[in-house]
């Protein structure tokens, strides 16, 4: 790895740890929530893949990171942990870029570090209610399947405010929050930025 600036240059060999994911089979989905053919229901998804790609790419010059993360939920079960292989009606997907948050519908989601709200949509075909934050510098947080949506895109939002509340919305098949995390297009486990380490 390589950085520069124009006070000059730093660079330094990483060792990348082989991982241990699971793997995942989940049956009795709906056909639309796994292979969709609808040519509607296509034009639908390319148009919400445009709205989370936009997302995405929100660059907040802001640091809301630098405080630290806290955990989304008061009280949540882990369902289905970082880069899992999903096999969805004996379809394998790609890997689950989410820790799965197992919680009661209707438990509120809180804000894990301060940010502004990249994107809010109550209703997307395979995440149902989703959440994005920018906290900054490329860092954007994201909550799927959520019953209700509490802040709006443009909202600034401070670590601890409620953001919305846990449901099963879209492609789910039980009440849990999907917690996901990008930098600058790279998929982490937002759960280490917590600092928790599996098991837990």
């Amino acid at each position: 790895m390589t950085v520069e600036t124009e006070l000059g240059t730093a660079a330094e060999t990483l060792t990348i740890a082989s991982g241990d994911f699971d793997v995942q089979r989940i049956s009795g989905l709906r056909q639309d929530l796994v292979a969709p053919t609808d040519p509607v229901l296509l034009e639908r998804i390319k148009a919400e893949a445009a709205l989370k790609a936009a997302g995405f790419a929100s660059r907040m010059d802001e640091d809301g990171f630098r405080g630290g993360f806290a955990m989304p939920l008061k009280t949540w079960r882990l369902s289905a942990r970082f880069g899992g292989q999903r096999i969805l009606n004996g379809i394998p997907q790609t890997p689950h870029y989410g820790a799965d948050l197992a919680a009661p519908a209707g438990a509120a989601i809180m804000a894990p570090a301060d940010g502004v709200v990249a994107l809010a949509s109550p209703a997307m075909h395979f995440e149902g209610g989703l959440t994005m934050i920018d906290h900054g510098q490329g860092l954007i947080s994201v909550y799927l399947h959520q019953s209700r949506l509490d802040v709006r895109a443009g909202d600034r939002i401070r670590a601890g405010q409620v953001i919305g509340a846990v449901g099963m919305t879209g492609r789910a098949t039980g009440p849990h929050l999907c917690w996901r995390m990008k930098w600058r297009g790279r998929n982490l486990d937002p759960t280490l930025m917590t600092g928790l380490r599996p098991p837990f």
